[in-house]
């Protein structure tokens, strides 16, 4: 009898404990669309729970012990909330949650390109960005510059011009380097004369961002613009001290030593980027001829800021390089040259530029900021029997003003650029010398029409001496439809003005290329739009899918084209056709844990359009397929798996280029201060050296084919990360 009451005590007690426990369950939606919000992350405070909205918006935690929790909802783009709920017995309800579309910008998704203060859920334009983290990450796989960063964009190829000195420039879309302008924290540093070497000559150590507007961006930042622009977007000094270093060598024959430092001490900030970079020459076909040259840099960028007082900040920044390179027979570069290996091609540059910032906010709604810079870009090549050499200095000053509302925000400003160009000539061939100056002014508004309408309306306005006065209209929209679905349709007009420095001059190291002249030359002019669809959502409890779908169109005419004269001389000449180009990317992400894929495909028809005929723009592969597979756990490692496949590429005479496919594996050890890291570059040893030659006539003067596919082939290289 004692034992059986025990027993009943027993599971009377076990019952309690059971039916004791109870569920939480909540709706979250948009407070301004009533639109479910799938992916919000709950956590209850105090505790190691947590858990993830399903697709419709439901979160729900079970087996909770009656008592007072207090749940924090998260998510991106929104201002998050703590909630405090009783769990009790008996109670079944669920708790309805509305989050509100934040109003403050967050590090992660703010975009200064634009330059509007809201977030990128907000801003009509289309623009893609690469943060902090995936820098780092693809870092690894090239350290000294920006190529392959750059190059594993969808809709974006870095084409190389030069096959001995690994010269190379951004194609974006199908049009030539000189269409896309590059910029420092909005400041253009690398046109002209440097756009073959501006991105081989960036480490990526000290950037924080890299934001890309496809199409034409010519309302903010002028002529130049018509393919897009990449802003490369540096560090900024926190309260912490940032101390890192990387050290990196390759199979190559490459070393790279790269410094970054930056810390605020209550007003005064800086941010110190240095490195050196060196590479011994490299010839993996064994042809005499180099695939990676031979070269020596040196960077060094200091910025100094000043918070003089809660509404007034300035910045002062100085980027330096210097470069020798040298690329060409290999004979000739170890010194063993003769009368067959005699064959080079040095490049010897310096960079120098200033970049002065002073923003004031008068309050939370009106910004005014100053801007100037000046860049000095000196550039010397020599092959046998013909020297380059000239200095371009380019200036960049303006002032824009920021107007935000609630509702609608105006952005308006002023600039003046000028460009200077002054050729050392060692013969009676006519000089090349230039003076180039554009005044703009230019208006842009933001509207926020309803809650599923964003609308973006700017104008830009340019005075040019020589070519008179240009009108850039452009428009864009953001329609978000739900909180899942949105799409972005935008377009607008672009040109350039004409000067010697493109892809044909580069690869003939503007040897025997007549001077443009503004009776014969005019600006070439563009218009075009794209459209996108964006839509994410969480597939099961985990698994986020996102997928983007772009179409894109660009017209360009008046195209300035190198003609070849009599006796070897060549001239620049403005088509009587025009150039089109039209395509496709598609982009998917999936997230699952510790693991993200990343899937893109890009087509592009890019074809020339000259009286009589139609012809497809030489070096551009009409498909390209991208897949990168990330692992990575959370400061202890990361390892990640890239392939990349490219088809026929047309040729300027009229062959086809091999396809091919490029594969990479990287693997990384994380430890509070260090880390390691290996990368096995071009696996397959994909190499077009293996294809056929890759010049016609003698060694001694080579005539170079157009260079499709990579030439350094199969490549590992390692290093150590240090963060102290």
């Amino acid at each position: 009898m004692k034992q059986a009451l025990l027993w009943l005590l027993g599971l009377t007690a076990f019952n309690m404990v059971v039916y004791s426990q109870y569920n939480f369950r909540a709706l979250v939606k948009d407070r301004e669309t009533n639109e479910p919000l799938a992916g919000t992350t709950a956590l209850i405070k105090g505790t190691t729970l947590g858990t993830i909205a399903d697709m419709n918006g439901l979160v729900s935690f079970e087996n909770l012990a009656a008592g007072t929790y207090t749940i924090e909802f998260k998510f991106l783009g929104y201002n998050s909330i703590s909630l405090q709920y009783d769990v009790l017995p008996g109670r079944l309800d669920t708790l309805i949650v509305y989050l509100t579309p934040s109003t403050i910008e967050m590090d992660e998704v703010h975009v200064s390109t634009t330059r509007s203060t809201r977030t990128i859920e907000e801003i009509p334009t289309r623009v893609e960005f690469i943060a902090e983290e995936e820098i780092e990450e693809k870092s690894n796989m090239r350290v000294s510059d920006l190529r392959i960063m750059l190059s594993e964009s969808t809709g974006i190829q870095m084409q190389q011009t030069s096959a001995t000195s690994a010269n190379a420039s951004i194609r974006i879309q199908g049009l030539d380097g000189r269409y896309t302008q590059i910029l420092k924290d909005g400041f253009p540093v690398y046109a002209g004369a440097a756009s073959g070497l501006g991105l081989l000559q960036t480490p990526p150590l000290d950037l924080r961002q890299i934001e890309i507007i496809k199409g034409s961006a010519s309302t903010l930042y002028g002529g130049g613009a018509i393919a897009g622009l990449v802003n490369l977007i540096t560090k900024i000094p926190g309260n912490d001290r940032d101390l890192r270093f990387l050290i990196n060598g390759s199979t190559g024959k490459g070393i790279d030593i790269n410094s970054y430092y930056g810390e605020r001490f209550n007003k005064v900030g800086t941010t110190i980027f240095a490195s050196y970079n060196r590479n011994e020459a490299y010839d993996p076909a064994n042809i005499d001829l180099t695939a990676i040259p031979k070269y020596d840099r040196y960077v060094f960028n200091p910025r100094l800021f000043l918070y003089l007082n809660q509404k007034t900040q300035l910045s002062l920044g100085l980027n330096t390089t210097f470069e020798d390179r040298m690329g060409g027979d290999i004979h000739y570069i170890q010194g063993t040259s003769d009368s067959l290996h005699s064959y080079y091609e040095k490049n010897k540059t310096q960079r120098y530029s200033t970049q002065l910032t002073i923003e004031h906010k008068f309050d939370q709604y009106n910004i005014v900021n100053a801007k100037n810079s000046v860049s000095h870009f000196q550039r010397k090549i020599f092959i046998p029997d013909y020297r380059f050499d000239g200095a371009q200095t380019s200036t960049f000053s303006e002032i824009n003003y920021i107007h935000r509302g609630e509702l609608s925000e105006w952005v308006t400003g002023i600039n003046l650029i000028s460009d200077h160009f002054s050729e050392n000539t060692i013969d009676s061939f006519p000089n090349r010398s230039y003076n180039q100056i554009v005044a703009g002014i230019f208006v842009q508004n933001t509207w926020k029409v309803t809650t599923k309408l964003n609308l973006e309306i700017g104008l830009r306005t340019d005075y040019d001496p020589d070519f008179g006065v240009i009108v850039l209209p452009r428009i864009s929209a953001l329609f978000k439809w739900t909180s899942k679905l949105s799409s972005r349709i935008g377009g607008g007009f672009g040109y350039k003005t004409p000067n010697i420095f493109t892809e044909e001059s580069e690869r003939i190291h503007y040897r025997n290329i007549l001077p443009i002249t503004k009776t014969t030359n005019t600006l070439e002019r563009s218009y075009g739009g794209n459209v996108d669809v964006n839509y994410r959502t969480l597939l099961g409890s985990q698994l986020t899918f996102q997928i983007n779908q772009l179409l894109f169109y660009t017209y360009l005419d008046h195209l300035l084209i190198l003609e070849q004269q009599t006796n070897g001389i060549y001239r620049f000449v403005n088509s009587p056709g025009h150039i089109d180009t039209r395509g496709t990317e598609t982009n998917i992400k999936m997230t699952y844990q510790h693991f993200n894929l990343y899937l893109g495909y890009t087509f592009t028809n890019a074809l020339i359009h000259n009286i009589g005929s139609i012809t497809e723009k030489p070096l551009t592969p009409k498909h390209r397929i991208n897949a990168v597979f990330i692992f990575e756990k959370e400061e202890k490692w990361k390892a990640g798996m890239e392939a990349y496949y490219y088809s026929h590429q047309k040729l300027s005479d009229g062959t086809l280029g091999r396809q091919y496919v490029i594969g990479g594996i990287m693997v990384e050890k994380i430890w509070e201060k260090i880390s390691l890291y290996i990368n096995f570059e071009n696996i397959f040893d994909v190499r077009q050296t293996r294809y056929g030659s890759i010049y016609t006539g003698s060694p001694t003067k080579p005539e170079f084919k157009e260079i499709y596919a990579p030439l350094d082939g199969f490549l590992i290289n390692g290093g150590i990360k240090l963060k102290l």
